[in-house]
């Protein structure tokens, strides 16, 4: 009885597929490959009881009280010398800096401030999901590049600039996960993003590079990220504690040119005034301890064995012809079946089989990918990934001989 109340843009307001299907998880017992959750084992809960009291004893009165909009600027210090230290992005001041709520946040700015109805945003086919449903409220005309197991297709990428260009028509952003991707799991080798970066010169247009990732890599490759290659201030970088420390905080940052924090601040001043300042004391308390060097290192070895059995377990278990990404890092398998089947229609009946996982084709703005789903290894444990793996490889083969694909 209220619809007639709803502004225009709530029809572009998708519930996501993801936050759904949590909630049914949550009312049972069951393995779950379908969240993007944190190992809890990794959480520093001891060295928080420290940090709490020393904030509290030492910044008590700050760290309760309001703050400015676009961070506490003893959290943006620790946040510059972070930067360089554990990416090799060289800050040249606080300007360039905006803590946020949740990484999620600065990508919810950003499609306020920088995207108008019609305007072409380049994502990768698949991309991430909430980052779709922040951008699609704003309306804009996607482009979706395909990806290997190199990432982004850059050369596919310049051929459309050029088809577009030559009618006149411009792309405002080429939105990207370089490093680890969610849901692909694939990673943007090093030639691509030096690519990228100069493709963004030639034909004028910002990157949005979304980093949560890159500090949970098990491999010895380059992980150089796009805003270090970035001499002309392109390049929107946004990260997250929420993988490296804990997703509770509800704590990310932006940085990029003052002229964009400028506009992105006034923007979050209406959105939440500012990021929880405790919060902010805490992460840059976490920061100056070495905790949060201490929760990447034990995150990354648990990682590493829990996506090892994973890889193993779709060897043993998954249909042959079946393909699925080799992550370097992150928390993600990505797997495309070799049949043409509906993994979004299936998926109530693999819950009623004991697993849950993310369907991949609302990853997809051209509507592909009906056959793929996402596969999370950081929270199950070992055990539960290989019998999850067991039970949804028996399950599609049998979906598949029984309407007679295989």
């Amino acid at each position: 009885m209220f619809e007639k109340y709803f502004a225009l843009r709530t029809k572009f307001m998708r519930a996501s597929e993801i936050r759904e299907l949590l909630k049914v998880i949550e009312k049972r017992r069951i393995i779950s490959l379908a969240g993007g959750f944190p190992d809890p084992h990794t959480f520093p809960i001891e060295d928080f009881y420290d940090i709490t009291d020393a904030v509290l004893k030492d910044y008590g009165t700050h760290a309760l009280q309001y703050s400015v909009t676009r961070g506490v600027s003893y959290f943006r210090h620790k946040l510059i010398d972070f930067a360089y230290k554990m990416r090799g992005i060289k800050v040249k001041d606080l300007e360039y800096i905006l803590v946020l709520s949740g990484s999620q946040q600065g990508l919810d700015i950003i499609a306020r401030t920088l995207i108008n109805p019609g305007d072409y945003v380049v994502v990768e086919l698949p991309t991430y999901l909430a980052a779709l449903n922040a951008f699609n409220l704003s309306a804009p005309n996607y482009i979706g590049i395909p990806m290997d197991d190199y990432g982004m297709r850059v050369d596919i990428l310049e051929d459309r600039l050029r088809g577009l260009y030559s009618e006149g028509k411009r792309v405002k952003l080429v939105y990207t996960v370089p490093i680890a991707h969610n849901p692909a799991g694939v990673t943007m080798s090093y030639d691509r993003r030096k690519y990228l970066i100069e493709l963004a010169s030639q034909y004028d247009f910002l990157v949005v590079e979304d980093d949560p990732y890159s500090y949970l890599v098990f491999e010895n490759v380059d992980v150089t990220p796009l805003k270090a290659l970035d001499k002309e201030d392109r390049v929107i970088y946004l990260s997250t504690f929420s993988k490296i420390l804990a997703p509770g905080l509800r704590l990310g940052w932006l940085i990029a040119h003052p002229e964009l924090t400028d506009i992105f601040e006034r923007c979050k001043q209406s959105l939440d005034l500012h990021t929880p300042t405790f919060s902010q004391y805490i992460a840059a308390e976490a920061i100056k301890r070495g905790i949060v060097d201490k929760v990447i290192a034990k995150a990354k070895a648990i990682y590493k064995r829990k996506r090892d059995a994973m890889l193993d377990a779709l060897v043993d278990f998954f249909p042959k012809n079946a393909w699925w990404s080799k992550p370097i890092g992150g928390m993600f398998v990505f797997a495309r079946l070799p049949w043409n089947l509906d993994t979004k229609a299936l998926l109530p009946e693999a819950i009623e089989k004991g697993v849950a996982y993310v369907p991949g084709q609302s990853f997809f703005v051209d509507g592909s990918g009906k056959n793929t789903l996402r596969l999370n290894f950081s929270y199950p444990s070992v055990k539960e990934i290989r019998s999850g793996i067991e039970i949804l490889g028996k399950f599609f083969r049998e979906k598949a001989k029984e309407l007679g694909l295989a």
